[in-house]
This record gives structure tokens, C-alpha cells and sequence, in this order.
């Protein structure tokens, strides 16, 4: 119920809507019963013939029940017309009654799921929207450490469960029992008796039906865990197409897909059959009840017992009648809720997911960057995983600082740690004196540029990937910034210029032009402070001297920190730190380097060779 209720709390801002469908609801069911209810004087007036439909109303003036004085007024007006005009006279009145009723039934069942549906929509994208926006403001870490995939199928496939599953059954849970409650007491004022009879048989349709729920709820965490790992898997194979078919693994990963896809289908057959279990039950309890009825009601009527004629009889059973399908939408409501809970607590795991990285209450932004960055005894473990010891080095305003060393030495870490991707376990980072903790993460961010060595671009057009998360951006500003990078001249080649679509992470260019696009887009940004990490390791060499003529560029009048796999590109940084398992085992320029004789001599010769 918990997890029911933080639903509900979602709908809070569209509590307004409540009243007027509890209204429309209400309208709708009571001219729904009065259809039925009008089987009782048309049996007992117009079919039988006798004037004793009066009793036991009596007269209209006298001291009786609301109910039984409108029931009193409609009699009266069928014997009149009967006796008067004949017995199709009152058949029409009566037909003509039940048919404006049941215009009215419909139409305000119609405004009653319309204004539902609004609420429904409105909850729905509330969840996605706070779901996403909570995703997106989560660490790094979280995202390398999740499958993609689930995470997509947690934000598609439980926000639509959620919106067909419990979201429709609020509506259920809010109109079906007033609709019972309205039918049982007109049952009550029909006969005493014979409701007392039914419900006798009412906790044994609730405890079949409260079993089957139970035995739903694990098998739904189940469905749904499947779900995640299908779609995950589906992203990895249309991801990384190119090396399944240079491996000639298609039938290898057409087999995984197979064996998740026949095990989501036997977790989702065992749910179908217990969940389907339910209407059936309850529609043959409520078949036993009527049968029930009728033997026991028409006893009473055959008997004259109890006061009850056999129009009676005949309008209770008919109303009874109606109770079973209400009945049967809460037995089917309480099964699908278990699906909709299993899929909104894994929604609200996403939701409740805090942040490792936050601005404190008091945060300073910056405005810009007048002086250095500084890290100061500087540790960071991944986990239990040592990456970083003891690090310290400035970068001054103005100055390109290189990081080079082998692979895991840390330095991609180091680079994570200045936007404030990671926090550092030990030490802080400073820039301008203010410790990042201290900061905010965006005027930080706002300070810098980042070119890594996968270029990630987005499935938009040229103009729009450089101009990224700048609505107000101008063409020629872009085209400035495309020429500074060198892409101008093979955007004006494509088929649409700067409004040519690159496709799914730019798919359709080259990689050196790919990069260059990345370079543009730091360029638009006009950072003072550039985080280049192997910008340029994963090109051939024409494509690579491009991108360094660009990289010239975007340096110029920059504080860069630049991480180097090709050690000929950073010979003229200011300071180079060479880095081996996390710590800083030499520093200085390029020439100071080379006369200690030590490992980044030995570097270079390896690249040499």
C-alpha cells in the first residue's frame, strides 16, 4: 500500500478533477440502476394484470421512505396510463423513461473516464518527467554500474505498466465500489432477506481472489527483471552490430535473445494463467449466487413470506446481476495492481536514488576563471579500488598541463575529478581559491570544454550538435566555430550543409570528422578552460593533423589540461606529468624529461620504435 499511496501522491496536483468525476461517476450509476429498477413496476403493472401495484407504497402523502414515495408516483402514473390508454401506453412511458436514462447513464459514464483520463495523463508524464530528471542528475558511477537497458526499460515498459495497470485501476477502485454500494442498498430496501442470503458467499470470493493476487506478485518482479535483460540485450546487439558480424557471433546472440525471450514467455504464461484466474472465479461465484437467488427468492415469493411479489424478485435479481461485473473488475483491479506495484517500485528505486554529487545549500557560483586550479594531497577509490594517491599539481590560468603514462594509470580520473564527475576520496581540488565541493556543479561545468576520444554526438543535424544545449544559438556563430575546428569545409560538402542529420551517434561521418564536430561544439561553448582526453589517439594520421590544427585553435588563450596517448602531440605543453598507478612518478616539460632518462624517455623511444 505504500507504494500504491506514492502513486496516488503524484495525482495531488490534479485533485481538482476528483470531485467532478466522483460526480459524473455517481449520475452515471444511478441511472444505471434506474433502468433496472424499472423492471419492477413494468412486470408488476403493465404484465400482470391487477391494480395492487399500490401496496406496499400506499399513498403518495403518506409517511414512507423517499424511495418508496417516488416508487409510489410512478405506479400510480402506469396504472393511470394502463387503465386509461392501455397497457402500450405505459409500455412506452416506460421505455421511453429507461431510454433518457440510459443517454444519461452513458454520457456521464463518458465525462466520468474523460475527466479520469486527464488525471491518468497528467500522473503518468509526471512520473516520466521526475523519473528522468532524477536519472539524469545521478553520478557517473551509477550509469557504469546499471545495465543500460534496464534502466530504458524501467523508464518505457514499468511507466506504461504503471499507466494500464494502476493508474487505470484507481478508476476502477473509485467507481465499481460506490457502484456496489448504491446497488446493495437498493437491495436492502427491495428485500432484507435476500441480501443477508448473498452476502454469505462474498468472503469466500474475497479469500479465492486475495490468493491469487498473492501468487501474482512474485512472478510480476520476476516478468519484469526478464523485461530489463531483453531490452538490454537489444541494445548491446544493435549497438555493437559491426563486431557481431566480424565475428560471426549473429547466431551466438540470436541464441541469448532466444533462451531470455523463451524464459520472459514462461514467467508471463504462469502469470496470464493466474491472473485470468480471477474473473472466471468470481463470475461463476456470482452464477451460483443468482441460481441461488432464485431458488431461495422464489420460495419466498411462492410462499409469501417476507412481502416480496415476484416483480420484485425479478428487478433484485436483475440488479443483483449487475454487482457481479463491478465485482469482477476489482478481482481483475487487484491482480493487475500487483503487476503496477512490482514495476513502480522499480520506478521509485530510480526515483529514490540520491545523487553523489550535490551543491550544498550555500554553494558559490563562479563567474568565471581568473587564476589556477589547484589539487592538493588528491586520493580516489573506485569502491575498494585505489586509482589515485596522493596527488598534487597546479594548472595556471593560461597554461597546458599534459597528463601522460600507460593505460590505468589514473589519468582519465584526474580529468573526471575537475568538472566534478567523482568527488575525491581524500585531498580537494580548488579552483580560484574555492574548493569544488564548495561550488556549484554548473558554473563549474559552465567554465569548461571537453573533447574525449569518443566523439559522442547525437542523432540531429550538424547544426545542432554544435550548437548543443544553446536554443538561442546563430548560424553564423556556428559556422565560426566550424571553421575554427576545420569541419567548415566538409559540412558545406554534405547534402544539406549545417541541416544535414548525422545519424545515431553520428554514424554517417568519418571518424576524424566526428571529432572535429566535437571540437566545433567546444569551440561554440568558448570555454576558458579546455579537458581533452586522447582527442586524437583513435585517428589515422590525415585526419589526425586536422584535428590538431583544430585542437591549435581551440587551445589558443585557454587553461587545457590535455591527456596524451601520442606523446608527440603535448611537447610543447608547460608542464607534462607522467603517470603510473595513480601517483605522479615524474613531471616537467618536455626537454627536462628527456634529460632525466627516465620513463617518459622510455615512452617516447617506444613510440619511436
Amino acid at each position: 500500500m505504500k507504494t500504491f499511496r506514492r502513486i496516488l501522491a503524484f495525482a495531488k496536483p490534479y485533485h481538482k478533477h476528483f470531485p467532478q468525476y466522483f460526480l459524473f461517476a455517481t449520475l452515471a450509476i444511478i441511472f444505471s440502476l434506474t433502468n433496472l429498477a424499472l423492471l419492477e413496476p413494468l412486470f408488476s403493472i403493465i404484465f400482470e394484470n391487477t391494480k395492487e401495484g399500490l401496496d406496499p407504497v400506499a399513498t403518495v402523502g403518506d409517511q414512507v421512505g423517499f424511495l418508496d414515495q417516488l416508487k409510489g408516483i410512478l405506479y400510480e402514473k402506469l396504472i393511470y396510463l394502463r387503465d386509461t390508454y392501455g397497457k402500450s401506453s405505459s409500455l412506452i412511458y416506460v421505455s421511453v423513461i429507461i431510454a433518457i436514462s440510459a443517454l444519461l447513464s452513458n454520457l456521464f459514464t463518458y465525462l466520468s473516464n474523460v475527466t479520469m483520463g486527464i488525471v491518468k495523463a497528467n500522473v503518468v508524464q509526471k512520473i516520466r518527467t521526475k523519473v528522468f530528471k532524477n536519472t539524469t542528475n545521478l553520478h557517473l558511477n551509477f550509469f557504469s554500474g546499471e545495465r543500460k537497458g534496464d534502466i530504458m526499460s524501467r523508464m518505457t515498459n514499468d511507466i506504461q505498466e504503471i499507466e494500464v495497470t494502476l493508474v487505470s485501476s484507481i478508476k476502477v477502485l473509485f467507481r465499481e465500489p460506490a457502484t456496489i454500494i448504491i446497488y446493495v442498498a437498493f437491495l436492502l430496501a427491495t428485500s432484507l432477506q435476500l441480501t443477508l442470503f448473498v452476502l454469505v458467499f462474498f468472503p469466500v470470493m474475497g479469500f479465492l481472489i486475495s490468493w491469487i493476487v498473492k501468487k501474482l506478485k512474485k512472478k510480476a518482479v520476476l516478468s519484469q527483471e526478464s523485461l530489463g535483460r531483453i531490452v538490454n540485450l537489444m541494445d548491446e546487439v544493435f549497438s555493437g552490430m559491426r563486431i557481431i558480424k566480424g565475428f560471426n557471433a549473429k547466431d551466438y546472440v540470436d541464441d541469448l535473445f532466444e533462451k531470455e525471450t523463451m524464459t520472459y514467455r514462461k514467467i508471463n504464461i504462469s502469470m496470464a494463467r493466474k491472473n485470468e484466474l480471477a474473473s472466471p472465479v468470481s463470475q461463476f461465484l456470482g452464477i451460483v449466487v443468482v441460481a441461488s437467488l432464485l431458488v431461495y427468492g422464489g420460495t419466498l415469493v411462492l410462499n409469501e413470506k417476507g412481502g416480496l411479489q415476484a416483480g420484485e424478485l425479478l428487478a433484485y435479481i436483475a440488479v443483483f446481476s449487475q454487482i457481479i461485473n463491478p465485482a469482477k473488475s476489482i478481482s481483475q483491479s487487484l491482480s493487475n495492481i500487483q503487476r503496477g506495484i512490482v514495476s513502480a517500485d522499480r520506478i521509485f528505486k530510480l526515483i529514490d536514488e540520491q545523487p553523489k554529487i550535490e551543491n550544498k545549500p550555500n554553494a558559490t557560483v563562479l563567474k568565471g576563471f581568473n587564476d589556477k586550479i589547484e589539487f592538493r594531497n588528491v586520493s580516489f577509490a573506485y569502491d575498494k579500488e585505489t586509482v589515485l594517491k596522493n596527488i598534487n599539481f597546479t594548472v595556471e590560468k593560461g597554461k597546458t598541463v599534459a597528463l601522460v603514462g600507460s593505460s590505468g594509470g589514473g589519468k582519465s580520473t584526474m580529468a573526471d575529478l575537475i568538472p566534478r564527475y567523482f568527488d575525491p576520496t581524500d585531498g580537494e581540488i580548488l579552483i580560484d581559491g574555492h574548493p569544488l565541493t564548495s561550488v556549484t556543479a554548473e558554473s563549474l561545468r559552465a567554465l569548461m570544454g571537453i573533447v574525449t576520444q569518443e566523439s559522442i554526438l547525437f542523432n540531429d543535424t550538424v547544426f545542432k550538435n554544435i550548437a548543443f544545449a544553446m536554443p538561442n544559438a546563430k548560424l553564423e556563430d556556428v559556422m565560426q566555430a566550424a571553421k575554427i575546428a576545420n569541419a567548415y569545409d566538409f559540412i558545406m560538402d554534405l547534402e544539406h550543409g549545417f541541416e544535414t542529420n548525422i545519424g545515431e551517434r553520428g554514424g554517417k561521418l568519418s571518424g576524424g570528422q566526428r571529432q572535429r564536430l566535437s571540437i566545433a561544439r567546444a569551440v561554440m561553448k568558448n570555454p576558458p578552460v579546455l579537458i581533452l582526453d586522447e582527442a586524437t589517439s583513435a585517428l589515422d594520421s590525415e585526419s589526425e593533423k586536422l584535428v590538431q590544427e583544430a585542437l591549435a585553435n581551440l587551445m589558443k588563450n585557454r587553461t587545457s589540461i590535455v591527456i596524451a596517448h601520442r606523446l608527440s602531440t603535448i611537447q610543447h605543453a608547460d608542464e607534462i606529468l607522467v603517470m603510473q598507478k595513480g601517483e605522479i612518478v615524474e613531471r616537467g616539460n618536455h626537454q627536462t624529461l628527456l634529460q632525466q632518462n627516465g620513463v617518459y624517455t622510455k615512452l617516447i623511444n617506444m613510440q619511436s620504435i
